[in-house]
């Protein structure tokens, strides 16, 4: 499964679903993350990557953008109070940007790929990217967040 694989788009179930805690660290997580990585290196654009986009109900993340790479499994953010608004994308929703409020800084903690604590420090684009991502993990789509004017502005667009 390390190849680049389709994403998944907004009206798939699986991206509605909460993902599923990792328990085991083995081979087919390990191909996992590898996918993830090869998907998000595949296109333009693409900073983050969550496994429900590849259709898997798993808590995993990937993340590359300003020379930072890496990846989270069962991801924990702490989020800063400090807010900023910055105009947000999906892959799963090609071509939409939309202006969304968001954290300005997280502290991420999870494991890696061995099962090794990780912890990620970010700021700015990076923590977005990093809470969008966990989103994905919950469930939530980034159209949720946005005001409910908004939200209705968003799926006409999508139309």
């Amino acid at each position: 499964m390390t190849s680049v694989q389709p994403i998944r788009l907004f009206s798939d179930p699986v991206l509605r679903a909460v993902a599923a805690p990792v328990t085991a660290f083995d081979r087919p997580l390990r191909e996992l993350v590898k996918s993830l990585l090869a998907t998000t290196r595949a296109g333009s654009g693409r900073a983050g990557l969550a496994a429900p986009q590849l259709g898997v109900s798993l808590r995993v993340l990937v993340f590359e953008l300003d020379g930072r790479s890496g990846h989270l499994v069962n991801p924990r953010l702490e989020l800063s109070e400090r807010a900023i608004v910055a105009d947000e994308a999906c892959l799963s929703a090609p071509d939409m940007w939309w202006p969304l409020e968001r954290s300005y800084s997280v502290v991420a903690r999870g494991r890696d790929m061995h099962g090794k604590p990780v912890t990620v420090r970010a700021l700015g684009m990076l923590a977005r990217v990093l809470q969008h991502e966990v989103d994905h993990l919950d469930g939530v789509l980034f159209s949720d967040r946005l005001p409910a004017e908004e939200r209705e502005r968003f799926f006409a667009a999508m139309a």
